[in-house]
């Protein structure tokens, strides 16, 4: 059993912290609404998700300025990805789960396994040679 949980914060908090990696990822200059038109959700919905993720340290925003990652916030957004990575290969290789599907159960999981069932998911991948 696990000492100590990795959780920090919640679920849909996750989400936000993947979907602004995703968007820093392809440019630097991420606003409040290229988040809300990537989760399809209202402006003020992600200005209090940003608030939260601020108050923990995960991003930096100033009032109508561009979203970043903190260094603390990429990391924990970098372990997220990994884990849906792992969980795809997973589903579609191992159990030929057909790839939407994979995806839609993948973004679910993520949240949900420890890291030591993912990190053990993650070496039984690695050797099957998946």
């Amino acid at each position: 059993m696990e000492k100590k949980s990795r959780r920090k914060i919640t679920y849909a908090a996750e989400d936000y912290l993947k979907a602004i990696y995703f968007l820093q990822m392809q440019s630097d200059n991420v606003r409040v609404t290229d988040l809300a038109d990537k989760l399809s959700v209202s402006k003020p919905s992600v200005t209090r998700a940003v608030n939260k993720l601020k108050q923990k340290k995960f991003v930096e925003h100033e009032n109508y300025g561009l979203l970043k990652l903190t260094a603390n916030g990429f990391l924990y957004a970098e372990n997220i990805v990994m884990r849906h990575d792992v969980l795809i290969k997973f589903l579609c290789d191992l159990l030929g789960v057909e790839k939407k599907l994979a995806r839609i159960e993948a973004c679910k999981l993520e949240h949900a396994m420890s890291n030591t069932t993912i990190n053990k998911l993650k070496r039984y991948l690695h050797e099957v040679g998946i």
